[in-house]
């Protein structure tokens, strides 16, 4: 999961809830001081949420861009149904395209899209959907440390395991697995502060389990539709960005997944699976010389 490096909502942010036709999102949004260059919808991965974009709001607010993070159905403070067609892949791409359409209710160009992790898989879902209406809904696609398939076998071996135990135990009780766990593997990486600790133990509560149930499930056996979203965006600039170095999908692999699609490229220096929280500054610069 993504650690935002803190939770303190900068001055031009505010949190909020987006209606749309499929319900209500808990949200954040930052705003321009000056001209509004553009609008970008930022979409967590798994086990995620709005907050690992919280140290790109001001950047990307600063460079004139109005930019709404989201969590998705199933995360965080968004919630959702004991039903586990909510959250299957396609009902979260027509999500997004939901959101969009909302954000275009409020005036203005279409949006930028980015797609974290597995929120990429969403967003290359929603792109996909939405080819067979016409012109694109979006100004660009970003895919940021996503892949084109299934993740690493490495990764779907740990994911399999929380899948097998969903069933049986607790979320309070697995999140005290995973810190026994991660205690006992000899993992030096800094813990965060105790507000930002707290902040990931209240988030992985606040999960819809079957959501998670669902989502893992995608991750473990998501076909590569690289080739179908390469024809999808033939009139949509797309970039895919990550860190130098990723346990969910390999970097040469997200390599090979821009050459596939004709992408603009960009690695983050110093990075690993979230460039967002890891390295803010870098991955908002990139970002705005992409949108612009």
């Amino acid at each position: 999961m993504s650690t935002p490096p803190f939770l303190t909502l900068p001055r031009c942010a505010r949190a909020l809830r987006l209606s749309t036709a499929r319900g209500a999102f808990a949200a954040l949004r930052a705003e321009p001081d000056g001209p509004v260059r553009g609008s970008a919808l930022l979409v967590p991965g798994f086990t995620g949420s709005k907050e690992d974009f919280i140290a790109l709001l001001e950047p990307l607010a600063a460079a004139g861009y109005r930019v709404t993070a989201v969590d998705q159905r199933g995360q965080y403070e968004t919630g959702g149904p004991d039903d586990p067609a909510a959250y299957a892949v396609e009902a979260l791409g027509a999500d997004v395209r939901a959101l969009t359409e909302a954000l275009a209710a409020d005036g203005g160009p279409p949006p930028h899209l980015l797609g974290h992790s597995f929120g990429g898989q969403v967003v290359r879902e929603a792109v996909l959907a939405a080819a067979a209406d016409g012109p694109p809904s979006w100004r660009s696609l970003a895919l940021m440390s996503t892949g084109p398939g299934a993740i690493d076998p490495a990764e779907a071996a740990r994911t399999k395991l929380l899948l097998d135990v969903l069933p049986v135990m607790g979320l309070e009780e697995i999140w005290q697995v995973m810190r026994q766990l991660e205690e006992g593997s000899g993992d030096r990486r800094q813990r965060p502060e105790p507000a930002v600790e707290e902040f990931l133990h209240r988030r992985w509560l606040a999960n819809v389990p079957l959501a998670l149930t669902v989502t893992g499930g995608h991750l473990v056996a998501a076909p590569d539709r690289v080739a179908e979203l390469a024809a999808a965006t033939a009139e949509l600039p797309v970039l895919v960005l990550s860190g130098v170095r990723d346990y969910a999908w390999p970097v040469p692999e997200q390599t090979g997944m821009a050459e596939r699609l004709g992408a603009r490229r960009v690695v983050v220096e110093d990075a690993g699976h979230s460039p967002n929280a890891e390295r803010p500054a870098a991955t908002a610069e990139a970002l705005a010389a992409f949108w612009a």
